[in-house]
């Protein structure tokens, strides 16, 4: 195809030539006012010299003329996969792929949508910008989408050079029901409740939603609990953290008939929990050096409220100083072991022995407190030898280990025990510190019946830790942890040990030693099993789908077995592994996807409108083709436009110029020598 135009460069701005003409034939409607005779051939020479300074110039193209490109994209994301949705796509694209390519002049580009990376949801913008980005923009003729119009990249929409159109997919009495969890905090205290908002939605043309719909709610994969919530309507829920560490909410609406998916009817909410205040009960009985280490301990640390109970002045103690006179005041040992026992997370007994301060039945007030729940630490002393050792009294039945009445007073190295390497409490103790200082005193101990996880003189146990009921109980059968906080003979961790221990004795769940937990980054789960044991069994995984997977844990440290797993899809796992349960989410329960699945325009209609293009349902009938000029509307009552761009490429290119400047010499000149001539005749 050849082109043949005329173009202009000219020599000088457009102004001044406009100017210049205007001021040439001003003069010369002067000269023909004034009657000159040569005025005609003068304005020959002018329109020479203005037409050279226009510099014209004759063009001839050879043109190949280029197809239009109609970009194609096809939404395939997990929404797109409800009900029919997917069919509907699948035969609107096979349709429009033959109307394309049948099409004269058109190129297809067909451009597949899927689900972002993450749970960034539908990127469709994102793709469709790609796709300009990799042809002429020149050549686009228009942009056709089938989708659900429900994209969550609609701000990323670049500038468009032709008209785009919506297929929607869905249909018009679609509904759906979501539950929607707000004001959800990262942590709470434990004990106190938080307040969580929870919302009921009905989207779409459902039918007449019932005053009150159940709502199932389970913390860490446990029974759930129902409860009956309105629908459309914001209620604050009260939950109570029962325990530390995370806290694993799981909130589900049952599936309503004809709803099209239950994938956004659950909610998952974690929360770590933490303590307030840590309430310790501390029970020393004769004052000794590591009394003031137990002290020290616990004041360090701000989150502890200590109660220290101490005898300073023993009721054998008779020297005649009034009582008036002292400065003592009477300890509220009924206010403490009979009334506000159950307030303490930690009772310590440290080398307290029966003087008849406590009675018997203060004692046993305290073996009920561990069977329910509590916690109590004994740090041993000679004392616990004696006949008046709280070994015989109500305590006995919760002790772990009995003394034989032996007070070994001689050198020992501490060690962990091959139990000790396995537990929490002692793991990695002994690498913190390699060399450990001696302790010079044992109470020698027969009939351990919890875990012994260090040894001491001649391999006796040293410290045991027990389980009674709902409660815990420790017993340490040395005075000398101490010496370690002195640096004798090289010193020890003595303060991460007691820390350990005491954090074990409050349940703190980083210290359990039977557990199984997940730590998620991403799609990645590490899941992590602690246990006793030597060797575990394989985890079961329930994905949000209901499948199960079974995976193998391998021991990286003495007592921890971890796995690494890729969860195919975002939502709530469980993870099973003998008595052990625990649940995890990979990102939101609903996914973005699923957030608002009801099939709309409105998110794309500023985009489309732009460009004058618009949407239609795939459901009232596949659209014809039409072309239409560029601005004018593009969709209409059974049809949408196309917009033919005439594209080309030129192969050649061959200018002449019309007026070289020899000619504009000559032409000028004479027409202005033969107007001199003509004047002079005159």
């Amino acid at each position: 195809m050849t082109n043949q135009t005329i173009l202009f460069d000219p020599l000088l701005p457009w102004p001044i030539l406009i100017g210049l003409s205007v001021l040439c034939g001003a003069s010369l409607l002067l000269a023909v006012w004034k009657g000159l005779s040569g005025w005609a051939l003068r304005a020959l020479a002018v329109l020479v010299v203005l037409a050279a300074l226009t510099s014209p110039v004759y063009q001839e193209e050879d043109r190949t003329p280029l197809s239009d490109i109609v970009i194609l994209a096809e939404d395939r994301s997990a929404s797109q996969g409800l009900s029919d949705r997917s069919d509907q796509t699948a035969r609107t694209v096979a349709a429009l792929t033959e109307r394309l390519t049948q099409r004269n002049n058109t190129d297809l580009r067909h451009v597949v949508v899927s689900d972002g990376d993450g749970n960034s949801g539908t990127t469709l913008m994102n793709a469709i910008s790609q796709a300009l980005a990799e042809e002429p923009r020149a050549r686009i003729a228009g942009i056709v989408a089938v989708s659900d119009g429900q994209i969550h990249d609609v701000e990323l929409a670049p500038s468009l050079p032709a008209p785009m159109h919506l297929l929607m997919t869905g249909k018009s009495d679609d509904w759906d029901r979501r539950l929607i969890v707000r004001n959800a905090p990262g942590f709470g205290i434990i004990g106190e409740p938080i307040s969580l908002t929870l919302r009921i939605e009905d989207t779409g043309a459902g039918p007449d939603a019932p005053p009150l719909v159940p709502v199932d709610i389970a913390v860490d994969g446990g029974r759930p609990s129902r409860m009956l919530l309105p629908v459309g309507q914001d209620f604050d829920l009260p939950v109570t953290l029962e325990h530390g560490g995370r806290n694993v909410i799981h909130f589900s609406v049952p599936l309503a008939e004809g709803e099209l998916t239950d994938r956004n009817n659950s909610a998952i909410v974690q929360i770590n929990g933490v303590r307030d205040r840590l309430r310790v009960l501390l029970v020393s009985g004769q004052p000794h050096p590591g009394g003031r280490t137990w002290r020290n301990l616990l004041k360090s640390d701000s989150s502890v409220d200590l109660v220290h109970f101490t005898i300073l002045r023993p009721p054998e103690k008779q020297d005649g100083v009034p009582v008036d006179e002292l400065s003592l005041i009477a300890f509220p040992t009924r206010e403490l072991f009979l009334e506000k026992i159950n307030d303490f997370d930690l009772i310590i007994f440290d080398r307290y022995k029966r003087r008849g301060i406590l009675p018997s039945i203060y004692l046993g007030n305290v073996v009920e407190y561990v069977q329910q729940g509590g916690a109590v630490l004994v740090a041993a002393g000679p004392d616990f030898a004696t006949a008046d050792s709280i070994f015989r009294s109500p305590l006995a039945p919760i002790l772990p280990a009995a003394p034989t009445a032996r007070v070994i007073e001689d050198g020992y190295v501490p060690a962990v025990t091959a139990l000790g390497d396995r537990h929490p409490v002692t793991a990695e103790l002994q690498s913190q510190s390699k060399t450990w200082g001696q302790w010079l005193r044992h109470i020698d101990l027969e009939d351990p019946s919890g875990d012994v996880l260090m040894k001491g003189y001649e391999d006796r146990p040293l410290l045991i830790l027990d389980r009674v009921g709902d409660g815990r109980v420790a017993l340490l059968a040395s005075d000398h942890a101490w010496l370690w906080s002195r640096g004798y003979d090289g010193g020890g961790p003595q303060l991460e040990l007691l820390r350990r221990l005491a954090h074990w004795m409050m349940k703190e769940p980083e210290l359990e030693e039977e557990a199984l937990w997940a730590e998620t980054t991403g799609q990645t789960m590490r899941i992590i099993r602690r246990s006793l044991r030597e060797d575990v069994g394989p985890v079961e995984i329930i994905r949000p789908d209901g499948a199960r997977d079974t995976v193998s844990l391998q021991e990286t440290a003495p007592g921890q077995y971890e796995h690494s797993y890729v969860g195919p899809e975002i939502g709530l796992y469980r993870l099973t592994q003998d008595d052990q349960l625990a649940v995890v989410g990979l990102g939101p329960a609903a996914p973005r996807e699923f957030e608002n699945t009801i099939a709309t325009a409105s998110l794309l209609e500023p985009v489309l409108k732009s460009v004058r293009g618009g949407a239609t349902r795939i459901e009232e009938g596949l659209p014809r083709l039409r072309d239409v000029r560029a601005g004018r509307p593009a969709i209409g009552r059974g049809w949408i436009g196309l917009t033919p761009r005439n594209a080309y490429e030129t192969r050649s290119l061959r200018q002449i110029t019309l007026l070289p400047p020899w000619l504009v010499l000559l032409l000028a000149s004479g027409f202005i020598v033969m107007a001199w001539l003509r004047e002079g005749r005159s």
